[in-house]
């Protein structure tokens, strides 16, 4: 155990014998601690008046803290209380803004009219005629007679300028029928060798004309 104590320095911290003066280590010299003890203040001792006064100040102090915290606990129920009766009675601070009522009437839009839907006209009736113009109701072809050319018309006439017609009989074994591009015009032409009578149909817009052609040798 070493008789001569050592310090440390304040400086590096490096320990050293209390007999230097400075650091061996950076140099830094050496503070010699001081043996004196402070005296005492005439406010620390009992009796005096400034120890009264003091006593004095410290009171007024924890009575003036006193009242500061109370006031700041009273100030937050207040809050804290204005906050629930708000919310109570369903009022909000947010100010509401009422949009401006236009009393402009609107603008009228004139909608185009709706076109009305054209009537699908209706046959009256069908006609048929031969090359010489005359109006054929049931007729007669004989075996070896050139095909006949038959024209059927629809009436009203004016309504019906384009019409398309389908031409049919009943027995194509003994007539053959061959309407032309426009299906206006139909060739008649005798297929059989024996007689009989054979149904003709023609047709326009669900409208049907027919008549009996008869063969004979």
């Amino acid at each position: 155990m070493s008789v001569i104590p050592e310090v440390k320095c304040r400086r590096c911290g490096e320990s050293f014998s209390a007999l230097r003066s400075r650091c061996p280590n950076c140099g830094t010299r050496r503070v010699t601690q001081s043996a004196r003890t402070p005296g005492t203040t005439p406010s620390t001792v009992k009796g005096t008046a400034s120890y009264e006064r003091a006593e004095t100040n410290t009171k007024w102090q924890i009575i003036f803290g006193l009242i500061l915290v109370a006031a700041v606990i009273l100030a937050v129920i207040v809050m804290v209380s204005t906050s629930l009766n708000g919310l109570d009675n369903g009022t909000t601070n947010v100010k509401t803004t009422t949009p401006p009522v236009s009393t402009e009437a609107p603008p009228t839009i004139d909608m185009p009219p709706t076109p009305s839907p054209t009537p699908t006209p209706t046959v009256e009736s069908i006609k048929i005629f031969n090359f010489n113009n005359e109006i054929k109701t049931d007729f007669t072809m004989h075996m070896g007679d050139a095909p006949v050319t038959l024209t059927a018309t629809a009436y009203p006439v004016e309504q019906f300028t384009d019409a398309r017609f389908t031409w049919k009989c009943s027995d194509d074994t003994l007539l053959k029928l061959t309407p032309s591009d426009d299906t206006k015009n139909c060739v008649c032409e005798i297929l059989g060798t024996r007689n009989g009578g054979v149904s003709l149909t023609v047709s326009c817009n669900g409208t049907d004309f027919s008549l009996t052609v008869y063969l004979v040798n």
